[in-house]
């Protein structure tokens, strides 16, 4: 791992992987969450000369943070880390709560040439939509301690952050219990890497305190401060129905405003938070590579 810091004089853990020397994909992570790499991908992105490039978000591991900070300020970061790796352009991906982030960039990231969105959240105030309907009990408790601000949120995030730093994956499935139906659980008890990753993830993460998960919580019900409808790159979109994390009808809603003519949906039936990765990589990155820089 290293850092890297910006001329804001903010400090990122990133790491890189994948095939060095190619065309760089941008990787945000969920929430919680951190720089580390998933294997698959990393696997495929080797394979297919594209340049993997992951960093915790502001306040996650020892990144620094940025309280206060907007989804829509992740586009002013991930072009400063971009001009200081010496790329112009990058492909976006952005899963769980990277994906409102990745559309930011979708938005506002001037060299951004094509985004992957993989269950990401709506915006809170987005008309017609009901945000907390389908999503599990500790989401919804989350939620409404985010709500009440950050002194609740802490509270409720710090409870589970002492579990999550002496987790395994069993105990992990046990802690998230609420929001994993049973085709996520199966994924994360059966396949050993993205089980193994998805841990080592939050607790890089969460290793000095919960403020990027606070901020990330508190971010995703304030006003984004851009409208999906400024898109103006491709996005290829994924979200499954049986999601118990970021609801489907985030997904559809999603579907229903992004510029269609940017727009390419895959709304999946039967499909998990988090099996909706698995086995998918090398169609999601043919995608984006389908979109020329």
């Amino acid at each position: 791992m290293d850092q890297i810091k910006l001329p804001s004089g903010d400090v990122l853990d990133i790491e890189i992987s994948g095939a060095k020397d190619g065309f760089p994909l941008v990787w945000l992570h969920g929430t919680p969450g951190a720089r580390t790499v998933i294997p698959s991908l990393a696997r495929v992105c080797e394979a297919k000369r594209l340049k993997l490039i992951t960093f915790s978000r502001a306040g996650y591991g020892s990144s620094t943070r940025r309280k206060g900070r907007k989804i829509v300020d992740e586009a002013a970061v991930v072009e400063a880390l971009l001009k200081e790796l010496g790329h112009e352009k990058c492909y976006v991906g952005g899963w769980s709560g990277g994906g409102p982030h990745a559309l930011a960039c979708a938005a506002r990231l001037k060299g951004c040439v094509a985004v992957l969105h993989v269950a990401g959240v709506a915006p809170y105030d987005a008309d017609g939509l009901d945000w907390m309907a389908g999503q599990g009990q500790d989401n919804i408790d989350e939620t409404n301690a985010s709500l009440q601000g950050e002194d609740a949120v802490r509270k409720f995030v710090e409870d589970q952050r002492k579990d999550m730093l002496t987790a395994d994956v069993k105990d992990l499935t046990e802690i998230m219990a609420t929001i994993l139906p049973d085709v996520d659980r199966e994924v994360l008890l059966k396949d050993d890497e993205l089980g193994q990753e998805t841990v080592d993830s939050f607790k890089e993460g969460l290793k000095h305190g919960a403020d990027g998960w606070i901020d990330d919580d508190l971010a995703f019900i304030t006003p984004w401060g851009f409208d999906v409808s400024e898109v103006k790159c491709p996005v290829f979109l994924y979200h499954g129905d049986a999601d118990l994390m970021v609801p489907y009808s985030h997904g559809r809603w999603l579907v229903e405003h992004i510029p269609e003519k940017y727009l390419t949906k895959h709304l999946q039936p039967g499909q998990g938070h988090i099996s909706i990765f698995m086995g998918q990589a090398d169609q999601m990155t043919d995608e984006l590579l389908s979109v020329k820089y």
